[in-house]
Order: structure tokens, then sequence, then C-alpha cells
């Protein structure tokens, strides 16, 4: 007997798949989501489909052009900003919070990361450094030990992961992550503030880079 596949799973399951593909790149700005092609892709009703799209409309990856026509969004100069205002203000007090909380099997698993970090940029994997950088920035998160800022964080988790991709300057991105875990792994809140507000006001020149071929100072 076929199991039946409840509609929240299936929803939850396109929504993924389409999350991802924007992030990957594999479905680029300006690109449209048709709900009678996805749902014969993905081998569903049109009614999760649907309901992923919305979902996407609503975590700010995709928007309606016209009541007929929704296309993957194109990062504004605004978008950039306010999402890199935000990252300054929480993942420099979450550095400062996770140096004076980290726990050797916390570090250990950061070190982890790093290697697989490393591993991925040699090998120009960029998917898997995307996958990895992320899984570094909740590390440190985690490490931080406040739910509630991990809470204010998950809304914009995924546009946070879409706009790391935009950053294709890979080795200094590693050496970055490598300075700050240092930064952490001294104990000093001070130094892993530092570390990590020059970690992110560098990713917002290289990503202003990639996306508008100039530079701007953040803030």
């Amino acid at each position: 007997m076929t199991k039946i596949e409840p509609l929240g799973a299936v929803r939850e399951r396109v929504l993924a798949a389409l999350r991802q593909e924007i992030i990957a790149g594999r479905l680029r700005p300006g690109d449209r989501l048709v709900e009678r092609e996805l749902a014969e892709r993905f081998g569903v009703s049109r009614v999760p489909v649907r309901e992923a799209i919305r979902a996407l409309v609503a975590e700010g990856f995709v928007h309606f052009e016209s009541a007929r026509r929704t296309v993957v969004r194109r990062l504004t100069r605004a978008d950039v900003r306010e999402l890199f205002e935000l990252r300054e203000a929480l993942e420099v007090y979450a550095a400062g919070l996770a140096a004076s909380r980290a726990t050797e099997e916390g570090l250990a698993e950061l070190r982890h990361l790093l290697d697989k970090a490393a591993a991925a940029t040699e090998a120009g994997d960029a998917e898997t450094i995307t996958d990895v950088n992320t899984r570094l920035h909740d590390g440190i998160l985690a490490m931080a030990g406040n739910s509630l800022l991990i809470s204010v964080m998950e809304p914009v988790d995924g546009r946070l992961r879409w706009l790391t991709r935009q950053n294709e300057e890979w080795p200094q991105l590693l050496a970055e992550h490598r300075q700050l875990y240092d930064a952490i792994a001294s104990g000093d809140p001070d130094r892993a503030r530092a570390h990590a507000l020059r970690h992110v006001q560098a990713n917002y020149r290289s990503t202003v880079r990639h996306l508008f071929g100039d530079t701007e100072e953040p803030g």
C-alpha cells in the first residue's frame, strides 16, 4: 500500500528544493516560477507548489511581477545593505558571546568545518563552500548560547545564505573564517567581536563588488 505524503510535508519538500536552487544559483534572478511546470517536475499537485511559492515571496526570494508572473528577485543595493546591517548587529554580538562560552566540543566542530571549507575551496566547489560556511556561522550562533538570538536570525537565514553565495572570493573568505575561529578560541570577547566586524565588512565589500561591479563602505 502506497503511503500518501501529507500536503504540508509536500509543501515543505518543494519549498526546500526551490529555496536551495535559488541559493545555489540554479534558479537565477529574473527566472520565472510557473506552477504547472514545477508541479510536473516535482510530481505533485499545484496546491503545494502554490503554497511554496507564497512562502518564498514571504522569505524575500521571489516576487510577483504581475498576477500571473512570479520571478526570482534581483538583489538590490538596499537589500544587500539591510542584510549586512543585520549581520553586523547580530553576528558581531554572537561572536563575543561565543568567545566567552566556547566549549572544546564546539571548537572541535568549528575546526572540522574549517577543514571541510578548505577542501571545498581547493576544489572550487561553490555549493559546498556555501553550505559549510553557513554551518560554521550556525555553529558560532549555537556556541553563543542565546536561543532568542537564534530565533531572530532564523527568518532571514535563507537570504543570508543566498547573500553568502554571491561572494566568490573563497580563499579570502576561508582566511577570514580561520581568523574568526582563532579569536573565538582565544576566549577574548573583544577580540572576537573585532574580527567578526572586520569579516562582515569585508564580506559586504566583496558582495557589492560581485553584484554591482563597484565597492561601497558598509554603514
